[in-house]
């Protein structure tokens, strides 16, 4: 059965038919954006390993660290504010982002600038500052 209303990230598909292809690694991140809101609907559906692999060695925490990070929190929005680079043909991508949540009870809303890089064929996250 598929759910009729947007996905998680925002986009005009369902969920079925937008993150969850990259979720279950049927396809991949054709642009950071891409990246980021997959990565978004992650952290709403609790996919702590499509956030691990989406991340670059580099910088890649925990699993049990992601998942640390998940109790409490529900998250209930995505605005995408901007972005440099990060198309199809670029090696490296910038996406500025708001996300609104609640945690334990109280409002809160995060704002980052993520960083991203493309390498070995895909798109990773590298890290990301609040601002």
């Amino acid at each position: 059965m598929t759910n009729k209303s947007k996905c998680h990230c925002g986009g005009p598909k369902p969920y079925e038919l937008c993150c969850q292809p990259l979720h279950s690694g049927e396809k991949l991140a054709t642009t950071a954006v891409q990246l980021m809101r997959s990565r978004y609907s992650a952290f709403v559906v609790r996919d702590a390993d499509y956030l691990l692999v989406t991340q670059h060695a580099n910088t890649r925490p925990k699993r049990s660290e992601i998942i640390a990070g998940m109790a409490g929190c529900q998250w209930m929005g995505l605005e995408i504010l901007g972005q440099k680079g990060g198309k199809a043909r670029d090696l490296f991508g910038e996406v500025s982002f708001k996300a609104s949540y609640t945690e334990n009870g109280k409002r809160g809303e995060l704002k980052e600038r993520s960083q991203f890089v493309f390498e070995a064929d895909r798109w990773l996250y590298m890290t990301g500052a609040n601002f």
